[in-house]
């Protein structure tokens, strides 16, 4: 009877780590935005750490990111919209600039309500990329976070604080190279937290500790700014 009982006991275990492992629904995200997203293969990035966790083609990632451009820009040159409409999405994740003054602020709010009508009509959730400012304006991350996190609110969406895990992990290392050398764009370090934050959302899981191989970040840093990213509110 014991014999019986332990070998029940060890399938059950295999049953519930098989379901554990198992892969869940395919992912498709579509990103629009501009060069904040495309800067370092941001939605690659997404993937490579999905291939890391066991997700080969379960999560794939298209951009429809152009320069300098905002999601008005994108309403009005129509791209993002076709490919919108034209492919089976299960996210749309929306960003432009910065965002923090009023009139900005007022442009993403709109322009968010319009696409999110469209991604919500095909079935799609709607996330929108919290950005960061330039360096010379870094005391703006709050009213940055702020927009996106407004423009979120009216669509019922969701926001991924990017911005606000960079500062999160500034505050245990200053000198973490996050900006690139304009001093706006992400380094490959600060597209590797966006890459994460947007890896743990879109898939539920925890994105898996071997960074990927464009990103020079030895295991501390890396464990810095995933920690940042679970802080990131």
């Amino acid at each position: 009877m014991t014999a019986w009982c332990v070998a029940v006991g060890v399938v059950v275990a295999a049953f519930a780590a098989m379901a554990q492992e198992a892969p869940g629904p395919e992912v498709r995200a579509l990103f629009i935005g501009n060069s904040l997203t495309a800067a370092n293969g941001l939605p690659g990035m997404i993937e490579t750490l999905a291939a890391q966790a066991g997700l080969a083609g379960r999560l794939k990632c298209r951009a429809i990111a152009k320069p300098n451009f905002g999601l008005e820009d994108h309403w009005a040159d129509g791209e993002a919209l076709r490919v919108l409409r034209g492919e089976p999405w299960t996210h749309v994740i929306l960003q432009q600039g910065p965002s923090s003054l009023p009139d900005s602020r007022a442009m993403l709010r709109s322009f968010t309500k319009r696409f999110a009508d469209e991604a919500r009509a095909r079935g799609a959730r709607v996330m929108l990329f919290g950005v960061w400012p330039s360096r010379d304006r870094l005391a703006f991350q709050e009213d940055v976070t702020e927009s996106y996190r407004l423009a979120a609110k009216d669509v019922h969406g969701e926001m991924v604080p990017v911005g606000e895990a960079w500062r999160l992990a500034w505050q245990r290392d200053p000198q973490l190279p996050l900006y690139g050398p304009d001093q706006f764009h992400p380094s490959p370090l600060g597209s590797y937290v966006a890459a994460v934050m947007f890896f743990e959302r879109l898939t539920g899981r925890a994105a898996p500790e071997d960074v990927p191989r464009e990103v020079p970040a030895p295991p501390a840093i890396a464990k810095i700014l995933r920690d940042a990213t679970a802080r990131a509110k």
